[in-house]
């Protein structure tokens, strides 16, 4: 008798969650969501294009992780036609009860596949979406159908934020009863910013006590806009301010190439993919977001539970927590100069800059907990079965 067979025969409920890169972000709201489900009646396997750091955290929650290197996030008509093949065998052979699809491709393909293997609840969280408003129309449109299609496949839909619920409600990718609204479930582990947690994490960046210090944490990629942040550094009246940017990916290098080319070196720090980002956040003065487009994401309800004044843009389910001129400030996107004045304001004025820190740190609260995604997750899962779990 197989794994398989032997978790049908106890009665749990098989959750295949795929998605395209289990790593920060989309992947990381993805695992922790499914970590406090009972094991006794949830049995997940992961499938993903590329593994990382978190797919050690699942294996060692007694998770499977399947690796399928066809599905990447690019556009990819070869990989695309091989993966959505190997989707669809996976899902027919993993006789899956629920297939849960995260980020745009794993989202597109992975519905599809389970759609073709005969999946009895095939469930999709939008993070956000694979269409934005500096995108070519006619590749925006043609998304927005895509999109519109799988949702006739979809039973349940997950957004995160109500800026991306309202979204999806709007262009049809979702109907009343199918969508829900979620928050993103950010790591409990939170470093408040004291007078020796900010001297703890400039010694680490090696940044000086009295350096007005700008931050961010994210993927350095289109969707981020580092080229804005750039931009906006270079801006600021505060001359004397350095820019601090956490993170990787594919733009780093032409990033890093603006960056020496506006003549910012001595400015703008990129610290690389970090494990102590908690630890770090302290250091800042102000976090600041340029993204073109985001859900709600992980990094700013960080931020403002560390105790920092926020810098972002107002895109998609953003303003659910960053509130204008209470909790924040938001700027339109593709706006440099506007970043920078924000930026600026926050700078020059401290008693504003801690007043809008106070009502985000309460804002963010507990609010964005995985118990909570876990329960809403455990309702959708085990619709038409009874004796859900209740997790408190």
């Amino acid at each position: 008798m197989g794994a398989q067979d032997t978790a049908q025969t106890k009665g749990q409920i098989e959750v295949a969650q795929i998605v395209t890169r289990f790593i920060a972000g989309a992947g990381g709201v993805a695992l922790r969501g499914v970590l406090p489900l009972d094991p006794a009646r949830y049995r997940v396997t992961i499938i993903t294009g590329q593994g990382g750091p978190l797919t050690d955290r699942a294996a060692a929650a007694g998770m499977r992780v399947l690796i399928e290197p066809s599905l990447v996030s690019p556009l990819s008509p070869n990989d695309d036609r091989r993966a959505l093949r190997q989707l669809t065998a996976l899902c027919a052979a993993g006789r899956y009860d629920v297939v849960h699809t995260h980020s745009a491709k794993a989202g597109a393909l992975g519905r599809l596949a389970a759609h073709r293997a005969g999946v009895p609840r095939i469930v999709h969280t939008y993070h956000g979406f694979p269409f934005h408003q500096f995108q070519n129309p006619l590749r925006r449109t043609a998304y927005i159908a895509i999109e519109r299609r799988l949702a006739r496949i979809t039973d349940d839909v997950l957004a995160i934020g109500t800026g991306v619920a309202t979204e999806a409600l709007r262009l049809g990718l979702a109907t009343p009863s199918t969508l829900r609204t979620v928050t993103p479930v950010v790591e409990s582990v939170t470093v408040p910013q004291t007078e020796a947690s900010r001297k703890a994490a400039r010694a680490e960046l090696g940044i000086g006590p009295a350096v007005p210090l700008v931050g961010t944490v994210g993927r350095i990629d289109y969707q981020k806009a580092p080229e804005h942040l750039i931009a906006a550094i270079a801006a600021l009246r505060h001359t004397d301010a350095v820019a601090v940017w956490i993170g990787s990916g594919p733009g780093e290098n032409e990033a890093r190439a603006l960056v020496r080319r506006m003549g910012l070196e001595e400015r703008f720090l990129f610290a690389g993919e970090r494990s102590d980002v908690p630890q770090l956040l302290p250091a800042f003065d102000v976090f600041a977001m340029a993204s073109r487009y985001e859900g709600l994401p992980c990094a700013v309800v960080e931020a403002m539970r560390c105790g920092l004044p926020v810098v972002a843009t107002a895109v998609n389910s953003v303003p659910d927590l960053v509130v204008p001129g209470e909790s924040g400030i938001l700027v339109p996107p593709g706006r440099p100069p506007l970043l920078a004045e924000a930026i600026d304001e926050l700078l020059a004025d401290r008693g504003k800059a801690q007043r809008m820190a106070r009502r985000g740190q309460a804002a963010a609260g507990s609010t964005y907990d995985a118990e909570s995604l876990a329960e809403v997750l455990d309702q959708v899962y085990s619709a038409g079965r009874s004796g859900a779990l209740v997790t408190s």
